[in-house]
């Protein structure tokens, strides 16, 4: 033991003497996992649905997925819970998505438990449970678990992947990002994208690189150490963008329509086995039409659009390739466990027309077949932000119903691929017993020898939902599953024994009218005989048992509201950036992500820069959104310059700068307003220190939401607001400080005039 009145704070138990020869040294054991332990890469892709990959019954080329499918296992009876945060909450966790905070995505706070856009410290992630027992642990790729408004380089970080136990990161913290001008997280500070588009640059490509140095160093540093990377594409999310020569690929390849390939797939699936021979194929679901009944002008955009998705496919299962290929070079392979998996099914996002711009979805509006038949060269370049329409989105699924957002099965059965060549024996098997994505943590627990602590940093735990799949390793046969209850914006379902109850909820109408299905799921595999009026009782019972889970597992109140409706409670939390009407921007600032940006939606707002510039000085001065949607306000060739972006079509209003003598810079105060003169229209106004010169009517708006992209001092890096410049157009004088001040008017029309 140690001598008396000497302090230990590591339990130290040997002795301390006057000098080293009268002391006895002690080490702390050590702990760590076994050796031989596995490493683990954990792939999730995004809105990938059943029958999006090869190997899933797909003409889209994924080599690389399908030859670890070759040598593991695919899954055939696999859920997620219907949308990206709270798939990736569970997918982390092992626990339900309601029980640990993520209701939806991670973008809002509803002000209960079940809906806080967190995952709570009760719930501790696999980085952090792995972490504090050997494992060095990587994330690469999409984020999407942390409050949006607190992203920033203000923080908090206790939601970023650094904070919720990952030892490395490299990717984006929102729901999507543009493949080409990505906003960019490197641990825990912003960082701009290593090349431009026109060098070649992907953030495919990128995110592999990172992924590659990362395992890199682990292995050359610290061989004996196993890693965890969880990789996380951007991948099959929209925007839809690839390389050219992906796009080349597939130009054609889709002129046939989206009902013969949707049948394609399904004798394909049966040929393979992946689905029981018996499986019916489900009409084609509200809304889809006919192939033959479509416009000339409507194939033409909509088989461009599902080529973009299949190019978006194909480049990231060649990207996956790279570090697949670069383990067998480190001679890692055959002690990795690869998980490949998808957070939900295909989306519907992109509406009846499919999409060129994010804005319309968010702002709950569709693209008009003319608008993105005008744009239809730019699909899936850096030009346009794109998904596909909703047969395509049926095709994802096949031979499922409904899309992501849904509890039917489209929205919740999904590909999962295990690939483990030293603890899997079986090569090119297919399982079918029914499993979730809850379970996906214990079965990593229990193959690498570990265990949930009962406490991570003082916080104690709450147990795992999930159980475990290593059995399914072995052979195929009955799950050991029990329960398992669903719910997505009010849609419901909940599967016991083989059987499924699911209502779809129509958001705003009354709960007590939706109507819900039954489903023998043994004999049914794609919910096409709906048994409720045969088995009343049994739905009785089950409907009950949706009830108890969803008491259990904190999924009430229920709450059918989209995103956009739930952003004024996020707002009112007292401490969101959101909350102020007054910010106040430094030049050398990093990037500010949308969801901290000023909210200047629908509301009159003015922009103030104080600068000091001489006659050839110019440049941006302040920019948020993308080439979808934003504004910007420029200084170029003497002129003062906003452009407000409204899906491409561009409200400009200039304003010459006067007062600057030649080459000595002085100092101005550059003002852009907008009045509010009634819902959604208002008129934009400029200010050369105090002085009204010039101003433009915007007679359109946007409502919810303008762009994901965020705001930037001095420049526009990345995907640029406007075609006025080349981005990134840094501005060569001095920004002195950008202030915004935004008005109360947000529920109406403004009391006062508008400034000439």
């Amino acid at each position: 033991m140690s001598t008396d009145g000497n302090h230990s704070p590591d339990g130290f138990q040997g002795t301390i003497g006057t000098t080293y020869q009268d002391s006895t040294p002690w080490w702390p054991p050590e702990t760590g996992p076994a050796p031989g332990t596995p490493n683990v890469v954990l792939v999730l892709f995004d809105d990938v649905g059943f029958s999006s990959l090869g190997c899933y019954g797909s003409e889209i080329a994924t080599p690389t997925l399908d030859a670890l499918a070759a040598r593991g296992l695919r899954y055939n009876n696999f859920h997620t819970t219907a949308l990206c945060s709270p798939t990736r909450a569970s997918l982390l966790t092992g626990r339900n998505h309601h029980s640990v905070g993520m209701s939806i995505i991670s973008n809002a706070d509803s002000g209960y438990p079940s809906k806080r856009g967190a995952v709570c410290h009760e719930a501790g992630t696999l980085a952090e449970m792995l972490r504090a027992q050997g494992h060095h642990t990587m994330a690469v790729g999409k984020w999407h678990l942390a409050p949006a408004d607190q992203t920033s380089a203000a923080g908090p970080y206790d939601q970023w992947p650094l904070g919720r136990g990952f030892d490395r990161f490299y990717g984006f913290m929102d729901a999507l990002t543009d493949q080409f001008h990505p906003e960019l997280v490197h641990d825990n500070h912003r960082v701009d994208p290593p090349k431009s588009p026109e060098e070649g640059y992907t953030f495919n490509e990128d995110m592999i690189d990172h992924a590659i140095s990362f395992t890199t160093d682990q292995v050359s540093v610290a061989p004996e150490q196993p890693f965890f990377l969880y990789l996380a594409p951007g991948a099959a999310h929209s925007p839809h963008q690839a390389p050219q020569e992906y796009l080349d690929r597939y130009r054609g390849a889709y002129d046939r329509g989206w009902d013969e390939v949707r049948a394609e797939r399904f004798e394909r699936q049966k040929a393979m086995g992946l689905i029981p021979a018996d499986t019916d194929l489900p009409p084609r679901n509200p809304g889809v039409q006919a192939w033959d009944e479509l416009s000339e002008d409507q194939r033409r955009v909509y088989a461009r659009l599902q080529e973009a998705f299949a190019a978006f496919v194909e480049h990231t299962d060649h990207e996956l390739g790279r570090l697949v290929e670069h383990l067998e070079r480190l001679g890692q392979l055959d002690d990795t466990v690869f998980v490949l998996l998808s957070d939900n099914g295909a989306s519907q996002e992109g509406q009846i027309n499919g999409s060129v711009n994010t804005g319309f979805y968010e702002n709950s509006q569709v693209d008009p077949l003319e608008y993105n038949l005008s744009h239809l060269d730019d699909i899936g370049t850096e030009r346009a932000q794109n998904n596909y329409p909703l047969g395509w989105a049926q095709v994802g699924n096949t031979p499922l119903k409904r899309y992501k957002q849904n509890t039917h099965a489209g929205g919740v059965r999904d590909p999962l691929i295990v690939s483990w060549p030293r603890g899997i024996s079986e090569q090119g098997g297919i399982r079918t017993q029914f499993h979730h994505v809850v379970d996906i943590a214990p079965t990593l627990l229990e193959i690498l020898g570990a265990e949930a602590p009962e406490t991570i940093r003082g916080v104690p735990q709450m147990p795992l939902h999930g159980t475990s799949m290593a059995y399914t390793f072995d052979a195929d046969g009955p799950t050991r599953k029990e329960s398992q209850y669903f719910e997505m914006f009010g849609s419901r379902a909940i599967w016991q024994n083989g059987w499924k109850a699911v209502a779809f909820h129509e958001p705003g109408s009354d709960y007590a009218d939706d109507v819900w299905e039954l489903y023998d799921l043994t004999a049914d595999f794609s919910e096409c005989h709906d048994l409720a009026e045969q088995e009343p009782e049994l739905l009785r019972m089950l409907v009950e048992a949706w009830w108890e889970e969803a008491r259990r597992y904190g999924v009430l109140p229920l709450d059918d509201r989209r995103f956009a409706e739930r952003r004024a409670e996020a707002q009112a939390r007292r401490h969101s950036p959101r909350s102020r009407s007054t910010f106040t921007y430094y030049p050398g600032m990093t990037r500010v992500p949308s969801g901290v940006a000023p909210f200047v939606l629908d509301r009159s707002y003015t922009v103030t820069a104080r600068v000091s510039l001489s006659a050839p000085d110019e440049g941006v001065l302040v920019s948020c959104g993308s080439v979808s949607g934003g504004y910007v306000l420029y200084v170029q060739n003497g002129l003062l310059v906003h452009d407000y972006n409204y899906y491409g079509r561009i409200f400009r209003v200039t304003a010459e700068i006067t007062g600057t003598d030649g080459q000595q810079p002085t100092e101005h105060e550059l003002t852009y307003r907008f009045d509010k003169s009634g819902e959604l229209k208002g008129t934009g106004s400029l200010a050369i220190d105090g002085v009204a010169s010039g101003h433009v009517d915007i007679p359109e708006t946007y409502r919810h939401f303008m762009d994901w992209a965020g705001l930037e001092v001095g420049r526009d890096a990345l995907s640029p607001v406007s075609d006025g410049y080349r981005a990134p157009f840094p501005f060569t004088g001095t920004i002195h400080h950008v202030t915004f001040e935004l008005g109360d008017d947000t529920d109406g029309v403004d009391d006062y005039e508008p400034q000439d």
